[in-house]
Parts: C-alpha cells; structure tokens; sequence
C-alpha cells in the first residue's frame, strides 16, 4: 500500500507543468523519499469551509450589481396605484433607491411624495434581503407596492 501511495505522489508530482520529481541523492529508493511539502495536483476539493471560487472568498454575492426599475401595485382606498421603484445595488447592499409617484388621485399624491421622500433613509446601506419596508413618512399603503417591486427586483438582480 505504501509503494502504490508513494507511486501516486510521484506520478503526480511528474504531471504538475513545472514540477519535478527529484529521487534522494544519498541512494534511498524514490518510494521511501519523504514526501514533496508542495501540494499534489489530484483533482481533489477544497477543504470544508474553504471558498470554492474568487466569488465566494469575495463574500458570495446573492445579486448582481447595478441599478434596477420595478413597478409595484398596491391597493387604496380610492382603487387601486403603481408607484415606480429603482434600486442600486452593490454587494447585495442598497446603495440608493429613487421611488416615482404614479397616483391616479390627489390623497395618493400626497401618501407616495411622502413615502418618496423618507424611503432613502430606511433602506440606504441596508442588505436587499433584509428590505421590509412596512409605514415610511406616514404612508403605510405604497409600502405594498414599494415591497412588491422590490420582490421583481431581487428575481431580476439574482445571480
């Protein structure tokens, strides 16, 4: 079993581009010869625990980074509204959002400016994943149609 793994050490130390298999100079059998310190190219895994690609040693990024528009509805009590929603992304962080009032009424108007004005502070510097976003400025309505975009927006930016 010993000469097998030693074979195997030397075979692949002679298929490494560059490495080479030196025998012992004091006349000591090449199959009794300590083994190399460097690491053996046999097509195993990483250890557990150990990142497989740059990405994940990076930090595993869950979406791509960027600048998405979504249009999310909600329901109010004069019918129902669509509030425009964009969101920048950068290490699955929110970076900026902008949020475009569509009200088909005047109350409406008012809830989604409001919502549109305090939103960048509730959510700026904050993960994608951890957005749930329920009353911003008084207005709790647009937050449906803020979350519901915020749903397409994070199917659209996964990796």
């Amino acid at each position: 079993m010993l000469t097998a793994l030693a074979a195997v050490s030397i075979l692949g130390a002679a298929g490494c581009a560059g490495a080479e298999a030196q025998a012992p100079t004091d006349g000591t059998p090449a199959s009794e010869a300590p083994a190399s310190d460097a690491p053996a190219a046999t097509g195993e895994s990483a250890p557990a625990g150990a990142p497989a690609t740059a990405e994940a040693a990076a930090g595993s990024q869950t979406y791509e980074d960027g600048s998405y528009t979504e249009t999310g509805s909600y329901q109010s009590p004069a019918g129902p509204e669509e509030v425009g929603v964009t969101i920048t992304l950068e290490a699955d962080v929110v970076t900026a959002v902008e949020v475009e009032p569509m009200p088909d009424n005047p109350t409406t108007t008012m809830y989604q400016e409001r919502f549109a004005g305090g939103i960048s502070d509730a959510i700026v510097g904050k993960k994608l994943d951890e957005l749930a976003v329920d009353k911003v400025a008084g207005s709790s309505l647009t937050s449906g149609g803020f979350n519901e975009a915020t749903d397409k927006i994070k199917s659209e930016a996964q990796l």
